[in-house]
């Protein structure tokens, strides 16, 4: 059985910063890719970022490009998501999920596994 937990999520004030991690066991953690979705309140659940198997190629929504970096560390079984310049329209449970192959993707359905989310709540 796949187990994930999210820590890292808070309130924070516009401009700021949070890391974000996720611990998965139950599976073999370093073939698989690796994303970072959010589910704004009222609103559809949305892609952040991927990470492929090695963590070498990344990529990332438009809206958080430049701002957002995930990492990986395979020997430990997590994924980060390090957030900058955090602002309001970040607000939301963000979820960490295991993609099906050593690529992901930002389309929901080729991710397996889902965490269960942790708040992020940005100040104005």
């Amino acid at each position: 059985q796949v187990y994930m937990v999210e820590s890292g999520g808070g309130l924070v004030q516009a401009g700021g910063s949070l890391t974000l991690s996720c611990v998965v066991s139950g599976l073999d953690f370093s073939t698989y890719a690796m994303g970072w979705f959010r589910q704004p309140p009222g609103k559809e659940r949305e892609f952040v970022a991927t990470v492929d198997w090695s963590g070498h190629a990344k990529s990332y929504a438009p809206s958080v490009d430049g701002r957002f970096t995930i990492s990986r560390d395979n020997f430990k079984n997590t994924v980060h998501l390090r957030m900058n310049s955090l602002e309001p329209e970040d607000t939301a449970v963000y979820l960490c999920a295991v993609a099906r192959g050593h690529f992901g993707s930002d389309g929901h359905d080729e991710y397996a596994y889902w965490g269960q989310g942790t708040q992020v709540t940005v100040s104005s």
